[in-house]
């Protein structure tokens, strides 16, 4: 079986996002939330796919990400658990 392509490659944008894009994104997703990231960019007025926003939002737009250096407890605990566990992956 064949999966269908999330989007049509022809006339989307690829490389960096712009900061319009971004406040698009934005203005978008806190007014409406993301319901469905295949037609979100279409209905946000984005010339990007699905999986772009998706991934724009997750790991750099939203309002709960973390930016900047680890804390003092964050480094301590990071420390501390990489002690007992070693680089083994749980």
């Amino acid at each position: 079986m064949v999966r269908t392509p999330c989007c049509d490659k022809n006339g989307l944008k690829k490389g960096s996002w712009t900061q319009e894009e971004d406040k698009k994104l934005i203005a978008y997703v806190t007014r409406y939330g993301h319901w469905n990231w295949r037609l979100l960019p279409k209905y946000a007025g984005l010339a990007r796919c699905g999986k772009s926003c998706r991934l724009r939002w997750l790991n750099y737009l939203r309002p709960d990400v973390k930016r900047g250096n680890f804390s003092d407890e964050e480094e301590e605990t990071i420390v501390r658990l990489h002690k007992k566990l070693g680089n083994r992956y749980v």
